[in-house]
């Protein structure tokens, strides 16, 4: 095995979830299973033994819970990145678990379509939440101090570096189906408008207007929200062209719009210092015209506004508009600038 393999341990009492693990890793070159226990206790014992890279974890394990393993796996292993993987789906735990120290959670029944995913976030030093978590705000739920990235000599070229510039609060989810693009949308919009903050969504008319629907099944007033100016719903194409110049988001023209939209929607509420949420996919417009680098420099545009306002931002963009050597490489620079990724 070539010295840039990542080394994984993992943890669960359960062989056969182990052998499924063991078979979706081994498809991907450049991982290196080096050790299956079965209990917490084990765990921390292989873990200071073997100093894995990543390390999978389960919650509910005999002798020792998967959470406090964790912490006792920082204290003996703390270049180990640790990944939980479990059955367990309450935002509680894995707000607890990511407290450990942890970069990420899976729900088990979403691993086969998100456990790869979520092992080269983590690798890259990035969070991730599977995606029936959207609409959670676990930003903050890491100790910073605890996270160290995993040892460069040893991980391969192709995982970036976490980047300690990216803003806190600007995720991004990549979806399959327009139909999780609008679970997550409904999600993170209405969650936000029932706590009474605004919200400004950016998308196509019919994206728009399928969620529109569903959240007057999610039980909101979006009529009184439009008249209010707390919901502002613009047209994807039509927004990226006003501040497009020479197939480039151009700096001054972007942040000026953003400002403005921020600061009205802002306004629609009385009480002081409330936090926007932003939306949509203002990106995928500039996939017409194949400029992924355009949709970066986009995305560090908006790392300069959740850096100047209080806001919460969540991107989408569909999985199938990474083809190809260059759009890998396109989809990590684009998963980079982001605090936390999903797919699904």
């Amino acid at each position: 095995m070539e010295r840039s393999a990542i080394r994984v341990l993992v943890v669960d009492d359960y062989e056969a979830w182990r052998r499924f693990v063991r078979s979706t890793l081994q498809e991907q070159p450049g991982l290196q299973i080096i050790g299956e226990v079965s209990d917490g206790l084990e765990a921390v014992q292989k873990a200071e033994e073997l100093q894995p890279d990543l390390i999978l974890l389960d919650v509910g394990l005999p002798q020792l819970n998967g959470i406090e393993a964790a912490r006792r796996i920082r204290r003996v292993s703390p270049h180990s990145t640790i990944l939980f993987v479990s059955l367990l789906a309450s935002a509680d735990v894995v707000r607890a678990a990511l407290g450990t120290g942890a970069r990420g959670y899976v729900f088990k029944t979403d691993a086969r379509s998100e456990l790869l995913t979520a092992v080269n976030a983590v690798l890259r030093g990035y969070q991730f939440v599977s995606s029936r978590f959207a609409g959670h705000d676990f930003i903050g739920a890491s100790d910073a101090r605890g996270l160290e990235s995993v040892r460069l000599n040893r991980v391969s070229t192709s995982l970036l570096p976490y980047n300690g510039e990216i803003a806190h609060r600007h995720q991004a989810g990549f979806y399959s189906d327009d139909r999780w693009f609008l679970d997550d949308l409904t999600q993170f919009i209405g969650t936000a408008l029932k706590a009474g903050n605004p919200a400004i969504v950016v998308a196509t008319q019919s994206h728009r207007d399928n969620l529109l629907q569903r959240l007057q099944a999610y039980g909101l007033d979006i009529g009184a929200a439009i008249e209010q100016g707390r919901y502002i719903a613009l047209d994807a194409a039509a927004t990226v062209s006003t501040f497009m110049l020479n197939d480039l988001p151009d700096p001054a023209r972007f942040l000026e719009l953003a400002g403005k939209l921020i600061t009205t929607a802002a306004k629609s509420i009385s009480r002081e210092h409330p936090r926007v949420a932003l939306c949509g996919e203002c990106d995928p417009p500039l996939w017409t015209i194949g400029n992924g680098e355009a949709a970066i420099k986009l995305e560090q545009l908006w790392n300069v506004i959740a850096g100047r306002y209080d806001v919460d931002i969540h991107c989408e963009y569909p999985l199938n508009s990474f083809h190809g050597e260059q759009g890998h490489h396109i989809f990590e620079r684009i998963c980079a600038e982001h605090s936390a990724v999903y797919s699904r």
